[in-house]
């Protein structure tokens, strides 16, 4: 596997941001480790970052390099700070970074395949709360995507009282002053899903049954069997922590559809 680190300038940002990258590589002799590669236009994992983190955090806390070494698929790992992957009241464009300029801007620095069937995202907490508004929103870019202890209902998000990481102040300058019935509502955007005709990505969700985000994910399952988006979901003892998402990661490794390759 290649491992790059990648400052770059942001036109929707209109800032510098960086991105982690893992990039296939056919190898014969590494010692400890089988790589595969073909050499072609790489299916792609977009592995998004939670509320604290960065774009080096996968890497820093799970073996996720070495999980995916016998896929032969690339993963972009993101910087978004703190945006919750939104278009920013008061703040910067990260929807529009993230489910448009990002794409693209990695597909002209690496070989990655533009094809929906060969694309995915995965996130935790704030980030599977971004996997999941990318695939509600962008379902003909994505063939799938996963949840680990996402923040599912952001509405609920907002009045939960027992962790209060962001603030009600942040939380308008991120949403403005309503998220319920908007495009940052997930639990909306599911309903609106019943109309929209076209495919849907293959949806995978976990939460430990001790996290304090385990009422929001119960509350985005019930909606979710509402629909006719395909849900794998998992739960069992844990917290909102890092030995549960490495191992939970591993799972999401293992469900993604990924194709054949010639």
């Amino acid at each position: 596997m290649a491992l790059i680190k990648c400052d770059f300038y942001s036109d929707t940002l209109g800032l510098n941001t960086s991105m982690h990258v893992i990039l296939p590589q056919q190898t014969h002799n590494q010692i400890g480790m089988e790589n595969v590669s073909d050499q072609g236009l790489h299916p792609t994992l977009y592995l998004l970052h939670g509320l604290s983190d960065d774009d080096s955090i996968w890497l820093r806390r799970t073996s996720i390099e070495r999980y995916v070494a016998d896929l032969g698929i690339a993963v972009v790992m993101p910087q978004v700070h703190r945006s919750f992957y939104t278009d920013m009241a008061e703040g910067g464009r990260y929807w529009t970074f993230i489910s448009e300029e990002l794409p693209a801007l990695a597909r002209s620095f690496f070989p990655l395949s533009h094809q929906r069937e060969d694309n995915y995202v995965a996130g935790l907490s704030m980030g599977g709360y971004g996997a999941f508004k990318l695939a509600l929103r962008k379902p003909d870019q994505y063939a799938a995507a996963a949840s680990l202890s996402g923040a599912l209902d952001m509405v609920a998000h907002m009045d939960n009282r027992i962790v209060k990481a962001v603030s009600d102040a942040e939380f308008k300058r991120i949403f403005g002053p309503k998220i319920e019935g908007s495009e940052n509502d997930l639990l909306h955007l599911l309903e609106e899903s019943k109309v929209i005709q076209g495919p849907k990505p293959l949806l995978y969700q976990c939460c430990g049954t001790e996290d304090f985000l385990y009422e929001e994910n119960q509350a985005f399952r019930q909606a979710c069997a509402q629909t006719d988006f395909q849900l794998t979901y998992e739960e069992e003892p844990g917290g909102h922590d890092w030995g549960y998402w490495d191992e939970k990661i591993q799972n999401v490794l293992k469900w993604l559809p990924l194709r054949e390759r010639d």
